[in-house]
């Protein structure tokens, strides 16, 4: 941290803002707007909201006097009664452009389909009971984005309390809900014992939910072996082998669907999902709910096959974890970025009942954020 020091002049008005020098030598500027709006005053100490309403003054602001009494920058405005006074060390943290330090934006760590013995394991009585201990839950889920819960209540209610330690349950157009299991009249292949190929759920959303509860409740079936993949780890290794498919499927939207005779769901997304820093933070991928694209059919040349030569990686065994999911455990996983699948079964041979909820990763990272530091308001 940089000790500050008085600046050797007095801030410099100018038409927008004032100059003030700071640790680094450095003149700085800083806007007018910005300085009156965000006044310590501004705040709200009980709610933690701005309670200043820029939009009231009468002028736009400016500075009649600015000078640095002792550790902090006093402003007296003109037309005002009222003087702001900063702390030249709050001022640093604004010297340069840049977003607030988040610590949720944690790098994501890749794994492959060897990675079954390592993956993260919390048991649901210990999180209830350990606040320090939900935060390294959710650091494992933003670092690898998939986790284990053990020792689950055999109960609607355990799935229920589990989400709600990291959000709040988040419905789909299926329901707050969804129970996987054999429908007589399915309307998903889900709800069947057929095999399902590896994707991402409910693509047909414009904001398909982030996280993904999976509770095994029985499995005594023959067969159901889950299987489980690491999006970012493929599209990585997919953006070296064949940048330009990368390209192409980070890029174009296509379109999905989710339709049956009480809803009618339709989105765009891109295959391929990017953050803030240009790096993959997941898929959307799911070829039973792919639509029927309406791209150019010249631009379909170049797409398709990229589309194709992505998925048969994804199904590279150097990627897929296959294991058989046990009573108990509650699999908890980015829906943005880990895809998911599961091997046919004989329906006939056993039990076979996953019970299944979501939240949203902004929620999560909020949670993360409360549980590991201060804020600005604490």
């Amino acid at each position: 941290m940089n000790l500050m020091t008085s600046p050797v002049v007095d801030p410099i008005l100018q038409d927008n803002g004032l100059r003030i020098p700071l640790s680094d030598g450095q003149s700085h500027h800083f806007n007018y707007h910005w300085l009156r709006d965000n006044c310590p005053s501004s705040f709200n100490s009980i709610t933690r909201e701005r309670s200043f309403d820029i939009f009231h003054l009468e002028n736009a602001p400016k500075a009649s006097s600015a000078e640095v009494v002792g550790d902090a920058l006093e402003i007296t405005w003109a037309g005002e009664d009222h003087v702001t006074r900063f702390p030249l060390a709050w001022l640093e943290s604004y010297k340069t452009t840049g977003r607030r330090p988040d610590p949720a934006d944690l790098a994501r760590e890749p794994w492959y389909g060897d990675d079954y013995p390592n993956v993260p394991r919390f048991s649901q009585p210990a999180l209830k009971a350990d606040p320090a201990l939900r935060a390294k839950w959710i650091e494992m889920m933003l670092v690898k984005g998939f986790v284990i819960i053990t020792d689950m209540p055999d109960s609607n209610e355990g799935l229920t309390e589990t989400a709600e330690m990291i959000g709040q349950i988040r419905p789909t157009f299926f329901g707050d809900y969804f129970d996987v299991k054999t429908h007589i009249n399915p309307t998903n292949t889900a709800y069947t014992a057929a095999a399902l190929e590896l994707h991402t759920d409910t693509p047909a959303e414009e904001n398909a939910p982030g996280v993904q509860f999976l509770h095994c409740r029985a499995n005594t079936v023959e067969g159901g072996y889950s299987v489980y993949a690491d999006g970012v780890a493929v599209a990585n290794d997919f953006r070296a082998r064949d940048p330009e498919g990368f390209k192409i499927l980070a890029q174009t939207k296509v379109p999905f669907f989710c339709e049956h005779d009480s809803y009618d769901m339709r989105s765009r997304q891109t295959i391929i999902e990017l953050d803030q820093h240009g790096e993959v933070s997941g898929l959307t991928i799911s070829q039973h709910m792919l639509d029927i694209s309406d791209l150019d059919q010249e631009l379909l040349d170049l797409w398709y096959p990229a589309f194709c030569r992505f998925g048969k990686m994804l199904q590279e065994e150097k990627y897929m974890m296959t294991f058989l999911m046990k009573a108990g455990e509650c699999m908890v996983f980015d829906n943005h970025r880990i895809v998911h699948g599961r091997a046919a079964y004989t329906a006939e041979s056993g039990d076979r009942y996953l019970r299944g909820c979501y939240t949203d990763r902004a929620e999560m990272r909020s949670n993360y954020r409360a549980l590991v530091s201060e804020g600005r308001f604490k």
